[in-house]
């Protein structure tokens, strides 16, 4: 997501920053004093912070800026999938196998105890499995699968992948395990392996909605709108699901628009485009990204091992698919959104926009979908080319007089903002990049990132790298900010 930088008078605004308050869910809810709210597992003040747990790990926030917290039931875990605003949920193990559900309590008991996964009782249960009697792979199967959604809730991807997987090499006929899998993999941004699992899910269990539910999820990931919609439809004609019809209609919105698109594809791209743009326009756009992709290639140490779906709009038919705020210049929600109308080459603005909506793609995949927005939105700045100079004065004039603010873009649904408060995300989350980048280069960036992967929460990733936690950050982000641009 690029955010349409207007004017340097802009960030004059900075200290209007406000955080727009976010629809209220279930669960324990902070409400900050601007009135933003953040829901979260459970809360516990901490001297002068709040810490609070959310299905990313634990998170902390200054005390002095949370104004109250309201108490309520337990929310549902979800992950965010690569359709933008919606969420992707795993699938219900009670809804899908009652069986399963019947003889998960006993086991589940000694599994899951004290906060933690009882590894020395998994591996008896491994070691009773040798035997090869069915109900030993059974109860070693079922102890896997209830470590990995445990894992799950706690953010630790690779963990919870890989008792998954251990679940389906005891009983890889059970479709929930199957399906677990694919799900854990679309978590992970990684789509062809998803639709691997779902492909023998499908053969035991043809008719589960959810086989066809997360199937739609994994083609839309992979750029084959055609092939979700059909999915989709197909879950929704054998189970009512208002998130399956969320996605489907969104996928139709994006197959009507596109029905008339001209297609063309490169080594890392699949490119669509409407045919009032000029084929000549297409493929200069390609070259640009194939461009870009090496450069991004060589920062990150990382290359996404699928292609990448990339759309060129009208501005109107950007507005009206993407329902972005007008703020917003281009969009990556699994697929690159750019509005190209009145233009018959790559300039040298479009070509700064498509490699800092193409970081998107690599950060989402290189830390499985964990990178929380503001190291995101920082480092796709950084990559395109944007430094701090013109927005640093700006920066600190805000720190001095309303501090309590500065914290809020760590935190929050940047798509909810304001142009003047998503201005000052955005400023705010490049300094804190260039600051990173300053003190430990690339290798911290790529440090943090690798951090995300294996599930540690973002400010506990940041701490562990830099040292700092965000309150450090951002004080460190100033002293930095005033030795390199002064005050």
């Amino acid at each position: 997501m690029r955010w349409r930088w207007t004017s340097f008078c802009s960030l004059l605004l900075l200290c209007a920053f406000a955080a727009v308050p976010g629809a209220l869910a279930q669960g324990n809810t902070i409400v900050l004093k601007n009135g933003r709210r953040i829901t979260a597992l459970s809360v516990t003040q901490d001297g002068d912070k709040v810490r609070y747990e959310t299905s990313a790990g634990t998170l902390t926030l200054p005390r002095a800026i949370v104004d109250h917290v309201e108490s309520g039931g337990l929310p549902t875990i979800a992950g965010a999938a690569e359709g933008g605003k919606l969420l992707l949920r795993p699938p219900d193990s009670t809804t899908s196998d009652p069986a399963l559900a019947a003889s998960t309590s006993g086991i589940e008991a000694r599994v899951i105890h004290d906060g933690e996964v009882d590894r020395g009782y998994v591996a008896v249960l491994e070691n009773d499995a040798q035997s090869g009697q069915g109900p030993a792979n059974w109860n070693a199967a079922l102890a896997h699968h209830i470590a990995a959604q445990f894992e799950t809730t706690r953010g630790e991807m690779e963990l919870a992948l890989a008792d998954e997987r251990q679940a389906v090499r005891f009983a890889p006929q059970q479709p929930v395990f199957l399906m677990n899998a694919a799900y854990l993999h679309l978590r992970c941004s990684e789509y062809t392996q998803s639709l691997d699992y779902l492909e023998k899910a499908r053969q035991v269990a043809p008719n589960d909605p959810d086989v066809a539910k997360l199937s739609g999820w994994a083609y839309y990931g992979l750029n084959k709108p055609d092939q979700a919609v059909t999915e989709w439809q197909r879950a929704l004609a054998l189970r009512p699901d208002a998130e399956t019809e969320a996605a489907l209609k969104k996928a139709l919105r994006d197959k009507e628009e596109e029905a008339q698109y001209k297609e063309n594809e490169s080594t890392h791209f699949t490119l669509r485009y409407s045919g009032a743009a000029e084929p000549a326009m297409a493929r200069d756009v390609l070259r640009t990204l194939e461009r870009h992709f090496a450069a991004i290639e060589t920062e990150l140490s990382y290359a996404p091992p699928d292609l990448i779906g990339v759309i060129l709009y009208t501005q109107q038919a950007f507005a009206d698919i993407t329902q972005a705020p007008a703020w917003v210049g281009a969009l990556n929600d699994g697929r690159i959104r750019v509005p190209v109308q009145g233009l018959s080459s790559v300039t040298p603005e479009l070509s700064r926009v498509l490699k800092h909506e193409l970081t998107h793609s690599f950060i989402r995949q290189k830390a499985r979908g964990r990178a929380p927005t503001w190291i995101q939105e920082g480092l796709a700045q950084w990559m395109e080319g944007k430094r701090s100079a013109g927005s640093a004065a700006a920066l600190i004039r805000m720190a001095a007089n309303a501090p309590e603010e500065v914290a809020a873009h760590f935190e929050g649904d940047w798509m909810k903002m304001p142009n003047d408060a998503a201005g000052a995300a955005y400023a705010w989350a490049l300094a804190n990049v260039e600051c990173i980048l300053h003190g430990g280069g690339m290798t911290d960036v790529d440090r943090i990132l690798a951090r995300l992967a294996t599930g540690d929460a973002p400010e506990a990733a940041t701490k562990a790298v830099t040292r700092d936690d965000y309150a450090a950050l951002t004080a460190d982000t100033l002293d930095y900010l005033r030795q390199t641009y002064g005050n």
